[in-house]
């Protein structure tokens, strides 16, 4: 299993937001894209889709920018990474969308398969955006 690159880029946008969190009102997409070192048309793509999914608040215009829409310690992992994916679901059989499988009528795992996605987004929910942002070996912001 691994991330996209979107997801991961959101993941590191997103922690050095949480590094600003009460210092700069408002960041801009210019700053992030410099400081972290994704590409500006990326982090526009990744604001539009975390602001869409509440995890920032987004204003436009002089003074505009964004910024969290609550504490770093109450976004997780899971939030962020369903924010850019969807839904967790390690297999496509359990999302309801049409799939291409020959054994789905009769697989013995596929009622399986939700305990195991829960499993996966509830160990993603326990890794907050306030233990992702502080700087290795420095005490987690309260």
């Amino acid at each position: 299993m691994r991330l996209s690159s979107l997801a991961d880029y959101a993941v590191v946008m997103m922690s050095a937001a949480a590094r600003h969190c009460g210092g700069i009102a408002r960041l801009n997409a210019t700053l992030l894209s410099e400081e972290t070192g994704v590409p500006l048309p990326t982090v526009q793509k990744l604001v539009s889709r975390l602001s869409a999914a509440g995890l920032i608040e987004s204003t436009r215009g002089t003074g505009g920018g964004f910024r969290l829409s609550r504490p770093p310690a109450s976004i997780s992992l899971a939030d962020i990474i369903e924010a850019v994916e969807g839904p967790i679901a390690l297999t496509a059989c359990v999302d309801g969308a049409a799939q291409d499988c020959c054994i789905d009528q009769t697989c013995k795992v596929k009622p399986h398969w939700n305990a195991v996605n829960g499993a996966v987004r509830g160990a993603l929910a326990g890794v907050t955006l306030a233990s992702l942002s502080q700087v290795p070996n420095s005490p987690v912001p309260a």
